[in-house]
């Protein structure tokens, strides 16, 4: 069965593995959401993860089916806004509603939060994932942010930039 539950720092060492195992390496090149063929090195390191689980603004939500971790998503709340990040879908379980659920549980959280604004950012060139949240109600705001030079999310093996996409709900 599958559930959703907010992550705790306990959750950080399994976490940590699952998301670098998504987004970057050879296991990441079996889901259509890698980013191995634009960033070297790691997506997190277990110190930023629990650095994001203790702060009050923000939480990290895992996906578990039976008993096995799947998903997670990063939220953060800034004022009436709410972003999130690293949305990560196991590539082994991709195209399965993993992410679509995990979204649906971003959208509920800033109801919650009396937020009406999620938004968010994606690498420009990412045209499938922009795609992808396009169909599920995010649009570009027309706002480029240059991509972080801190190596902590990536090593760049080309110039990137993110593009800011938001939904109302």
């Amino acid at each position: 069965m599958i559930g959703i539950k907010r992550a705790t720092v306990t959750d950080v060492p399994a976490l940590v593995k699952l998301i670098n195992r998504s987004y970057r390496g050879d296991a990441a090149a079996k889901g259509w959401t890698t980013e191995s063929h634009l960033l070297d090195g790691i997506r997190i390191d277990a110190e930023t993860l629990t650095g994001y689980i203790q702060d009050k603004d923000t939480i990290i939500l895992k996906c578990i089916n039976n008993n096995e971790l799947q998903g997670s998503v990063y939220i953060n709340k800034k004022d009436s806004d709410i972003y999130f990040g690293m949305l990560t879908v196991d590539p082994d379980r991709q195209n399965t509603g993993i992410g679509k659920l995990l979204l649906k549980h971003v959208e509920w959280f800033a109801r919650e939060q009396n937020c009406n604004r999620i938004y968010m950012t994606v690498i420009t060139i990412r045209e499938e994932l922009i795609a992808w949240y396009e169909r599920h109600g995010f649009k570009k705001t027309g706002e480029v942010n240059p991509f972080p030079e801190d190596t902590r999310f990536g090593i760049q093996k080309q110039p990137l930039e993110l593009l800011v996409m938001e939904k109302y709900i």
